[in-house]
């Protein structure tokens, strides 16, 4: 028998009799009729301590029922509850940590001593299978894939900063404490309270400990003094960082401004929106490496299928309509040296085609949504386009993906989706004080309150220097999905869900030399607007 078909089966405790077996595997496209049936017979709301049979009269009415091939007999649909003579069974459940189980049952095949008993019969209308026809209110809000032009020269450079300025400069002139800011240049005509606008170009740390930044603008720049007195303000100066747009009340002293108040752009307080849907975020699978968890990602595949895990844990995946993935989909070739000798497939096309084959067995009426990461094959400067067809073919063969940039903006049933792989977190960990890969819901929550995705220019996330700077975040999402440090996190801020997935790879060899745990096998779901945890890893 083929053992992924049978194990489909013992996930969700049904027993297949050779016959049945037989039968399904002679139809076209066996794995998805048995995910089908299976959904189909979880769907009547069987507990999970039944133990139920496959027969060839019970398969053959439901692919009557479906119209998969013609069948013949009378026989009424029927699910079995098996009960077995104790001195020739032995049922053990095994429950994971997170509350996902898997009954099984080892029985002697010499046996004949089954009694069989008819619980219920399965009614046609109220079956629960593959949703037909599914309409999915999805639409790319913001996609960089073909809008990304870079010539490399000096004046793409300029033209990149002043549209970065830009943008940011009319977030914050909405705040009502700049309505009335001056350009640099025309500060040194008041003696009045300063107010202005500007590009962080550098900063210092005096020898008596205050701050000093250099603001720029269009017109000139200035020096401005955080005083190490204004613990509160100084304690704020900390967390702002170079090519970060601020805006700065203070008073001029000669060709110097004296901060009262530093203001980053923010985000305003949103409102909820109600889901009647849910949408599961998963980044960082990293398929092809040797450390990638097959295991764990397919038990992962298994659920989202109905096919796996407890009663309310199923009724959360039938609510599924979206899958984002926010990059490193495979683990690439060549991002770092000596990677060949982590890799179990050293060939990038390959490894996109064991994605689609991954990837392949999630049911076709949940759409899923593809960012690259750093280790796909896209460009390495962000914004990355999407992952390109000739790399990634047979993923773009199935009909329910789509690719988006990174990052990217989409809309599911309304619901504003802000997709960021994450690799600027590198930067933030490196150099804000008391930033880690370990608090990403801060680094999120820092990315949205500077209305940036990565504002450190010339760190170790490289930026191509666009003539618009398209990593401005000038509009407010309903959720933050990001991935990268293989740290799962979840926040909500200000109305916006703020997530990070985690990852489906085991600590890497870098991750060792850094002491970085990662939290693989936990998936962040969204279940109508209410932020759970599925665990699928085995502890």
């Amino acid at each position: 028998m083929s053992q992924e078909i049978i194990f489909k089966f013992a996930d969700a405790g049904i027993l297949v009799n050779d016959s049945a077996y037989d039968k399904i595997n002679s139809l076209d496209n066996p794995i998805n009729i048995s995910s089908s049936l299976i959904m189909d017979i979880i769907g009547k709301g069987i507990e999970k301590r039944d133990i139920l049979i496959l027969t060839p009269e019970i398969l053959d009415k439901y692919l009557e029922k479906e119209g998969i091939s013609p069948v013949s007999g009378e026989n009424n649909l029927e699910i079995s509850d098996l009960k077995y003579n104790s001195e020739t069974e032995n049922i053990e459940k095994n429950v994971d940590n997170d509350g996902l189980s898997i009954e099984s049952a080892h029985i002697n095949s010499t046996s004949t001593e089954l009694v069989i008993e008819v619980v219920s019969e399965i009614n046609k209308e109220s079956s629960v299978n593959i949703r037909p026809n599914i309409d999915f209110n999805f639409k790319v809000l913001q996609d960089t894939s073909k809008k990304s032009y870079t010539s490399g020269d000096i004046k793409d450079m300029i033209s990149y900063f002043n549209d970065r300025y830009s943008k940011i400069k009319n977030i914050l002139m909405k705040r009502k404490e700049l309505k009335d800011y001056l350009p640099i240049s025309d500060i040194f005509q008041t003696k009045d309270v300063v107010k202005i606008i500007g590009m962080v170009k550098d900063f210092r740390n005096t020898k008596n400990g205050h701050k000093i930044f250099e603001i720029e603008d269009e017109t000139g720049e200035i020096s401005v003094l955080v005083h190490n007195e204004n613990h509160k303000l100084f304690e704020k100066s900390e967390i702002i960082v170079r090519d970060e747009v601020i805006g700065i009340v203070g008073s001029r002293k000669g060709n110097l401004v004296i901060s009262n108040e530093i203001i980053q752009p923010g985000v305003p307080r949103i409102e909820e929106k109600p889901m009647d849907f849910s949408i599961v975020f998963i980044s960082d699978v990293h398929i092809g490496s040797c450390t990638f968890l097959e295991d764990v990602f397919n038990k992962f595949v298994r659920w989202i299928n109905c096919e796996f895990g407890s009663q309310e844990q199923i009724e959360i995946a039938k609510d599924v309509k979206y899958l984002v993935v926010a990059g490193d989909i495979v683990d690439g070739i060549g991002v770092y040296p000596h990677q060949d000798k982590e890799l179990t497939i050293k060939d990038i096309t390959l490894q996109y085609e064991e994605a689609a084959r991954l990837f392949g067995q999630i049911r076709s009426d949940i759409k899923i949504i593809i960012a690259p990461g750093n280790h796909d094959a896209s460009r390495v400067a962000e914004p990355q386009p999407a992952v390109p067809e000739e790399y990634a073919e047979a993923l773009y063969n199935l009909k329910n993906v789509e690719f988006v940039s990174n990052p990217a903006i989409v809309s599911l049933e309304g619901i504003k989706t802000l997709i960021y792989h994450g690799r600027s977190f590198d930067d933030l960990a490196m150099t804000v004080k008391g930033l880690s890969h370990q608090n990403s819901d801060i680094i999120m929550k820092e990315l949205l309150e500077k209305r940036h995705i990565a504002p450190i220019y010339g760190e170790r996330t490289p930026l191509a220097s666009e003539i618009e700077d398209y990593l401005v975040i000038e509009d407010i999402p309903d959720i933050f999905h990001t991935g990268h440090v293989h740290i799962n996190s979840y926040k909500k801020y200000k109305g916006i869900h703020m997530i990070n997935s985690g990852t489906f790879q085991s600590q890497t060899e870098f991750q060792k030399i850094y002491n970085i745990i990662p939290t693989f096998g936990e998936v962040p779901v969204l279940n109508k607007g209410v932020f759970k945890l599925l665990k699928f890893r085995d502890d």
